[in-house]
């Protein structure tokens, strides 16, 4: 299997190394926003531009991404508005189900709050998100069903209402 069937059937992730895997920090916020399904936005071998600047400009618009111009550099970006732009690449791709790993790593206190709205925004929008976390007061506040491993076994299923810390921690030091 390979990432291009995952985006066909509607799958994105965000990887927690967002500089390394989940960006183009060299490239601009419109070159970043398609990549996921750059084919989309091509025709006969050219790149269609004005598309490609107008799915830009609606994920700047619709994520908040704080930038003088979808042309800016991607790494020129804070860390929080290069988690968004991240987000509307897997948005433009039309994902349906997106993996957040480790969502609000390396991002200030403002954006985790961002982040967090804009993760509850697309589930009443009708997406699915699967949060990958190692912090438990993002899990406690962000889940609906947590599930806990611990040596890359499931160890617990707890729904959110019977989670807390000690819960949670007894399932990830369940070892064999």
């Amino acid at each position: 299997t390979k990432p291009q069937d995952a985006v066909k059937h509607g799958l994105g992730y965000l990887s927690e190394d967002r500089k390394q895997l989940a960006l183009a920090l060299g490239l601009d916020i419109e070159s970043n926003t398609v990549m996921g399904v750059f084919r989309k936005f091509a025709r006969f071998g050219f790149t269609r531009e004005k598309k490609i600047e107008v799915a830009a400009q609606k994920q700047v618009k619709n994520l908040s991404i704080r930038t003088p111009s979808t042309k800016q550099l991607v790494g020129n970006l804070s860390g929080g508005n290069q988690q968004k732009v991240a987000i509307g690449k897997w948005l433009t791709a039309d994902s349906e189900i997106i993996i957040f790993d480790e969502p609000t790593r390396g991002i200030d206190v403002g954006a985790k709050s961002e982040i967090y709205k804009l993760m509850n925004d697309l589930i009443d929008q009708g997406k699915s998100i699967i949060m990958i976390s190692s912090e438990l007061p993002e899990i406690l506040r962000m889940s609906h069903r947590i599930i806990v491993m611990c040596e890359g076994r499931v160890t617990g299923e707890l729904s959110n209402k019977d989670a807390n810390q000690e819960s949670i921690m007894a399932y990830a030091t369940m070892r064999n």
